[in-house]
């Protein structure tokens, strides 16, 4: 008993043709996967298996997750055996989350390819002699687009024949290898993502991978920062700061992305955000957006803040390339302040509830919801 006995009862056992019931006997023993004790997981690992919920699921998995680290596969990076859709074949791969991407990109081939761009960049952390015997990409068979996403967003993985599985003592080796490969990546994503040099380190730099990224790829500069809470040291105070600011910036750049612009945060300090229609060059011209977050709802202060840096980098930042168009990005509604803006040929965007509101110029622009 153990990891090869519980993928070997997978593949015999599921029929998504059964559909998703309590009594369907491939989704108990999906589902059984959580309360199993033979399986041997290092200690602050466990397991969950996930056959869909209301549908099938068309490619069944089993998450192996941190119990103090990634725990939801709905975004960040988490192990999982993929079966494929068949079930001749299971994968161990190392996956990013791909449900969070949806509202931004929808479920098609958007998002497959922000993945992938997001795969190689992760994988350029392994070194390639460790990746003897595993692939960038397993195939599970299906065209239906969650398969397919899982596909994309493999960043490394280990494919198995079901009918010969290797033994539990090889399964278990390949898996703390997995383990490796997902602290070492994770701590590459904390990197790039957090990091506010523009020289942050590509690890094991690979001059074929380092392309310039795909213009059909809308988030492969988007690199917006962690939004928790972080602590700093002054004066031998110590204080709790929020980067409600870096949200700001993510949520309105992956909103902008579903409207045709591209995002851009790599290497434009100290600009927070450009924006370039999709596809277009960068000769094109280009947004130049300064986000503010307003304090105790009243916007005068981050109004003056936005106007002055935004004046500032057009003057200074574009001395030899065309102007930019200005926009100013706040956390809440300014009023009056709106139209002051407009009059200084500067558009004006804000958080409306779940959506985005803004000025005529942004409304002409398409970037409110």
């Amino acid at each position: 008993m153990g990891i090869q006995d519980m993928l070997s009862e997978v593949a015999r056992t599921y029929d998504r043709n059964a559909g998703s019931g309590r009594d369907v006997k491939g989704q108990q023993v999906l589902r059984a996967v959580a309360g199993r004790t033979d399986l041997a997981l290092p200690p602050g690992f466990r397991a969950k298996g996930h056959g869909g919920q209301t549908t099938p699921a068309a490619t069944p998995w089993i998450g192996i997750f941190e119990e103090k680290g990634q725990s939801d596969p709905k975004h960040g990076l988490y192990l999982a055996y993929i079966f494929s859709a068949d079930l001749k074949n299971v994968s161990l791969t190392l996956q990013q989350g791909i449900t969070w991407l949806e509202e931004r990109l929808g479920k098609g081939k958007a998002r497959e390819q922000h993945l992938r761009r997001e795969a190689a960049r992760l994988r350029r952390a392994l070194q390639r002699q460790e990746r003897q015997g595993w692939i960038d990409e397993p195939r599970f068979r299906d065209k239906a687009d969650r398969p397919r996403a899982y596909e994309a967003a493999s960043v490394i993985a280990k494919t198995y024949d079901t009918s010969a599985l290797p033994s539990d003592v090889a399964l278990m080796e390949d898996l703390l290898r997995g383990m490796e490969f997902l602290r070492l990546t994770e701590m590459v994503n904390q990197i790039v993502w957090e990091g506010d040099s523009p020289d942050s380190p590509e690890i094991s730099y690979d001059p074929g991978e380092h392309a310039v990224p795909p213009v059909d790829d809308p988030l492969a500069n988007f690199l917006p920062k962690d939004s928790g809470d972080y602590e700093v040291q002054i004066r031998a105070r110590q204080q709790v700061k929020r980067r409600t600011h870096e949200a700001l910036i993510k949520d309105f750049g992956l909103h902008v992305a579903a409207r045709g612009y591209e995002p851009i945060t790599r290497l434009q300090h100290p600009k927070d955000l450009v924006l370039r229609p999709q596809g277009a060059s960068g000769e094109s011209g280009e947004w130049l957006v300064e986000a503010k977050v307003v304090r105790n709802g009243n916007p005068t202060q981050a109004v003056r803040e936005a106007l002055g840096q935004l004046f500032e980098y057009q003057h200074f930042l574009y001395l030899k390339k065309p102007e930019p168009f200005l926009v100013g990005l706040f956390s809440e509604e300014i009023g009056a302040y709106a139209p002051y803006l407009e009059k200084r040929g500067i558009a004006s965007i804000w958080r409306d509830g779940d959506g985005w509101d803004g000025s005529s110029r942004a409304q002409e622009w398409g970037m409110t919801s």
